[in-house]
């Protein structure tokens, strides 16, 4: 098993998430983060007076699929999630070595 966790803008979300669930994603855990890239942050003007905004509002998905989905979720992530701008964000994929459904006690695949 695979946990992939993506950042995207947060515009992207709703697009994103309508990919997935077309090619049989059931379950992702959306958080609201902050961060920056090579984006570094931009400066804006709030009444007349300049200030810096360092970390940008991003989206984090955490998803847990089985192997064979692998590629096919990544695509449609990154298919999805792009603006073609820079700040579109990153995909991260880890090893998942144990999950387990809290309410039933299943474990494995039949617990995502």
């Amino acid at each position: 098993m695979k946990l992939v966790t993506a950042v995207i803008k947060p515009f992207k979300l709703d697009e994103v998430r309508e990919a997935l669930s077309a090619i049989g994603i059931q379950g992702i855990t959306v958080t609201e983060v902050k961060g920056f890239g090579r984006q570094k942050g931009h400066t804006e003007l709030y009444r007349g007076a300049e200030y810096v905004v360092d970390f940008l509002p991003k989206i984090k998905l955490d998803i847990a699929i089985e192997d064979n989905l692998l590629d096919q979720v990544l695509e449609t992530i990154e298919n999805a999630g792009r603006t073609g701008k820079i700040g579109d964000g990153k995909i991260f994929v880890v090893d998942l070595e144990q999950v387990i459904r809290i309410r039933t006690g299943e474990t494995g695949a039949s617990a995502v």
